[in-house]
């Protein structure tokens, strides 16, 4: 929004030596010493946490806007208040008085060489960071695959995403998808949108709350936030526009409330599916996705339209077969998925770790069988049995009809009681590669033994009791390694440690060449 309290409230020069030592992304605030979320004072460069950490930041402001009662101000103070703020992570301008998020600056453009100044601080710690860390791995072991720095385990070229508030079932989708090699290029090799023209022509756009519905491109704000990772080019990136596309467009996910991974998963894909069929910036879609010669026709499944990127990778097919109890007819329905939701059975659900010695551990195979094993339906699904002209008692099935390029398995993990949501904490096994899908598909003897099996890309897990509590994050393989996801921290991991996680999400891609490995 065009915000009117700028002339008053940015007081400070761009390159105050006011301003702390060290990363804007680090300072800490000067009330609680917390570095998480800083925001610099556009009026006297005092440096306070946002209002998700501790509110200071809010709190000056407020504290600013107290007249003095002891003596008279002059004219001059009171012009000056303390309004307006700056992000020190992701350089975004917040008015407090209109309650909302800046993108004009005032007419010697101090906001943005403010801005400007706190990159370069940021940009010039980085770089330093960044030449020490080369420096270390250097000088370590060829065969390493981890590098400590400080005692911690830290990744080099990896980029985290910041916390934007309870975002972090966003940042661990994100990361997880990042990591699945074709569908990644896919929106990186897309074209740029321009969303803002006129004198804003050639501006780095701010998505804010009050911006129109047609301003926004879930598309290219998801392409921007995918070539921001593994550049290397900074420690944590912020995805603030995508997460105010997101507002826009997926009303659900309004506010800073903790959400469901899968969920918000579901409604990104969907949605996704849905802009691309649409053609982006005057590209069609089909004609994008026919220059991908191993995105090929056979490989699509169609789900509310025509095929897109999204279905063509993340697609698969189900058979649904129902048999009527009384007197046998058989109904056969196809539909189309773009995720497995596996429960957990339910002899399995008492067993909370890996270690724990109370019987079998579940794997993986367990919550697959459980899926497409014959079922009788209670009385509560009875079967429409349309020779019977009534519901009837049923047996249900499901057979996998055709298996997508990268199979996603979200554990039912959430499951309602009478009152509340209660978490399954079980302890899944599941493998890092060679997962054998061919027993579960409808015919089997039409698929070579290679197309059946699968190696682990990504995992997302969730830590707490508590769907609507709890935190969110993801490991992933790049370039045969693993990684950790945890916001805007990322650390090298290794596998010893990525099978004790109790996977949520499960993504796992389709292997493309014959190798030898351990089946499920």
């Amino acid at each position: 929004m065009e915000c009117p309290h700028l002339s008053s409230s940015v007081c400070i020069a761009p390159d105050s030596a006011k301003f702390p030592n060290g990363s804007p992304s680090s300072w800490c605030c000067s009330v609680c010493r917390s570095n998480k979320s800083p925001w610099v004072c556009l009026t006297c460069s005092s440096v306070h946490c946002g209002r998700y950490v501790n509110g200071h930041a809010k709190k000056h402001y407020e504290d600013a806007q107290i007249p003095l009662t002891n003596h008279k101000k002059s004219e001059k103070q009171d012009k000056v208040q303390h309004t307006v703020c700056m992000d020190c992570s992701s350089y975004s301008t917040y008015c407090y008085r209109c309650d909302d998020f800046v993108v004009n600056d005032t007419k010697l453009g101090l906001v943005q060489k403010v801005r400007e100044h706190l990159q370069n601080l940021e940009n010039s710690a980085f770089t330093a960071d960044r030449h020490r860390k080369r420096k270390l791995l250097e000088n370590s072991s060829l065969n390493s695959k981890l590098l400590k720095v400080n005692g911690s385990t830290t990744a080099i070229c990896a980029t985290g995403l910041r916390n934007l508030g309870n975002t972090c079932f966003m940042n661990a989708i994100l990361q997880s998808l990042s990591n699945i090699e074709q569908f990644c290029c896919y929106f990186k090799e897309l074209p740029a949108v321009e969303l803002r023209n006129g004198k804003t022509a050639g501006r780095r756009t701010y998505h804010t709350r009050s911006q129109g519905d047609n301003n926004v491109s879930l598309v290219e704000e998801f392409r921007k936030t995918l070539c921001a990772l593994w550049q290397g080019s900074q420690t944590a990136f912020s995805p603030e526009s995508l997460f105010y596309v997101v507002w826009k467009i997926m009303p659900n996910f309004r506010g800073y409330q903790q959400q469901d991974a899968h969920e918000f998963m579901r409604y990104l894909l969907d949605h996704l599916h849905l802009e691309l069929q649409d053609g982006f910036n005057g590209v069609s879609h089909s004609a994008i996705l026919q220059e991908n010669s191993t995105l090929s026709a056979s490989n699509k499944c169609c789900i509310n339209g025509a095929s897109t990127v999204v279905t063509a990778i993340f697609g698969g097919i189900l058979q649904n077969e129902v048999n009527c109890l009384i007197c046998g007819t058989e109904s056969r329905k196809f539909d189309p998925f773009l995720d497995l939701s596996l429960d957990i059975p339910s002899q399995f659900r008492s067993k909370r770790s890996k270690n724990q010695e109370n019987g079998p551990v579940c794997s993986l195979r367990d919550c697959l069988r459980s899926f497409t094993d014959l079922e009788e339906l209670d009385e509560t699904e009875l079967y429409m049995c349309h020779k019977c002209k009534k519901k009837q008692k049923s047996t249900k099935k499901f057979w996998i009809q055709k298996l997508p390029k990268v199979l996603c398995l979200h554990l039912k993990r959430f499951h309602w009681t009478a009152y509340l949501r209660n978490k399954v904490d079980t302890y899944v096994e599941f493998p890092l590669r060679g997962l054998d899908m061919k027993c579960y598909l409808l015919e089997p003897e039409n698929s070579g033994p290679e197309n059946c099996l699968y190696d682990l890309a990504a995992v997302v897990v969730h830590h707490g009791s508590g769907v609507g509590s709890g935190h969110y994050t993801a490991y992933a393989t790049h370039e045969g390694r693993w990684f950790h996801f945890n916001d805007s921290t990322v650390t090298l991991t290794d596998e010893e440690t990525v099978v004790k996680a109790k996977a949520y999400i499960l993504f796992y891609v389709e292997r493309q060449a014959k190798a030898g490995s351990d089946k499920l």
